[in-house]
């Protein structure tokens, strides 16, 4: 096998595992506004993550990187918002 058939393999195998790693969390945090389990600064981190991931394949015109992270900025900014929410919710009640 060529080594670049195999660098593209192992390229989109992880995109599906980043995308399927932040969609499950993402749809369960906006079916049930529960947020009580998730760490703001870990979804704050893996937020810029992706963002810098968006940039790097910008850079490289990396298609499939681009794609792959701004799906998973779009759901940890979603996960984001929602745990900042629910938290300053939180605080007014008490």
């Amino acid at each position: 096998m060529n080594l670049e058939i195999f660098i593209n393999i192992v390229g989109y195998a992880a995109a599906i595992c980043m995308i399927f790693g932040y969609l499950p969390q993402a749809i369960r945090t906006i079916r049930t506004r529960d947020t009580d389990g998730i760490a703001l600064p870990t979804f704050l981190m893996l937020g810029l993550g992706s963002v810098l991931f968006v940039v790097q394949g910008a850079l490289l015109g990396n298609i499939p990187l681009v794609i792959t992270n701004s799906i998973t900025t779009i759901c940890s900014v979603i996960v984001f918002g929602i745990k900042v929410h629910n938290d300053r919710k939180k605080r007014r009640a008490r």
